[in-house]
């Protein structure tokens, strides 16, 4: 069975999330947000994998379940929308951050 796309999980807060008030709260949303970013790419690679090798089951009639290939591509067409997702807003983020005088 194909693993499913892991939900999103929810922003901490208290004396050691966002609002921290020590320098180390930047440092855990900045570790927060790549682990966050790679595992959307390792969802996205996964997901392509999973689709790849049941288009080669399809292909070769070894697949049984035919149904499952369209699911598959419906996940990986999901998990890319969310990764362009989040690159925009990174991109939307850092442009901000630009504009912002001091």
């Amino acid at each position: 069975m194909a693993e499913f796309i892991t939900p999103i999980q929810p922003l901490k807060f208290g004396e050691s999330g966002i609002f921290a008030k020590d320098t180390t709260a930047v440092q855990d949303v900045t570790s927060y947000f790549k682990d966050y970013l790679t595992d959307a790419i390792k969802n996205v690679e996964t997901a392509e994998k999973d689709v790849e090798n049941k288009q080669y089951l399809m292909a070769t009639g070894q697949l049984d379940d035919a149904h499952t290939l369209p699911i598959a591509e419906a996940e990986l067409q999901l998990s890319v929308d969310l990764l362009v997702s989040l690159r925009n807003k990174a991109v939307e983020a850092i442009n901000e951050l630009m504009r912002m005088s001091i």
